[in-house]
């Protein structure tokens, strides 16, 4: 497994989710995209008669739908977790998905109005770097994500406008923009002056983005 999308509970945009997965399977080529329900998540699936290959979850707030759903599909795998447990329903999911060799996961319904929630897990791309895999969080107006020194930036397939850059979990040391509107050579940015790296464009047909030590956060806006 290579890919996979997870659908987790929070606020969903229906035609944004379903043109991203349009999307991703058709740049996949023959290659399968993994789609993971994270508890309430499976209503997604259900609404848009798509069928997950996983669902993982308590289930203690799914429709009454939702629980025929996982009591009928046989070709579906059903994970139930206690309700009392350490790691939230995204975290399992995204755990599930590592453990299976996913490299690439995009999770939608993970930004929603809950701050707390939001902040929870943008560490699960901290977990997704640590064991090799590319966690990215995606909502109709945000592409969230940790990206390594090195990484190129082509301006025709990047996701909205604007490009900002955060530390996360400490400094980020050398940082170094190339092709953007606003470069920057060998700055070491931290949280109080992350300001600088904020809405910044991509201005050359591609950018560069290196530096020294840190984990990077990259988030491309659309408004």
């Amino acid at each position: 497994m290579t890919d996979t999308i997870i659908i987790s509970g929070g606020n969903i945009q229906s035609d944004f989710a379903l043109d991203f997965l349009k999307k991703t399977i058709k740049r996949s080529g023959k290659t399968k995209i993994h789609l993971i329900a994270a508890d309430k998540g499976l209503e997604f699936f259900i609404k848009n008669n798509i069928l997950p290959d996983v669902a993982v979850g308590d289930f203690d707030s799914i429709s009454d739908e939702g629980k025929e759903c996982l009591e009928s599909q046989s070709a579906m795998e059903v994970i139930r977790l206690k309700p009392e447990k350490d790691d939230s329903d995204t975290q399992s999911a995204v755990n599930l998905a590592i453990a299976r060799g996913a490299e690439n996961i995009a999770i939608l319904g993970a930004t929603g109005t809950r701050t707390d929630h939001f902040m929870a897990n943008l560490g699960l791309l901290v977990l997704g770097y640590q064991s090799g895999a590319s966690v990215s969080l995606v909502d109709s107006h945000n592409y969230i994500t940790l990206i390594k020194s090195g990484t190129v930036l082509k301006k025709e397939e990047q996701f909205g406008r604007y490009v900002s850059f955060f530390p996360l979990g400490g400094m980020v040391s050398g940082l170094t923009l190339k092709g953007f509107k606003y470069p920057l050579k060998k700055h070491d940015l931290t949280v109080a002056d992350c300001g600088l790296t904020v809405s910044n464009e991509i201005q050359k047909p591609c950018a560069e983005v290196t530096f020294d030590s840190g984990l990077l956060m990259m988030i491309m806006a659309d408004d």
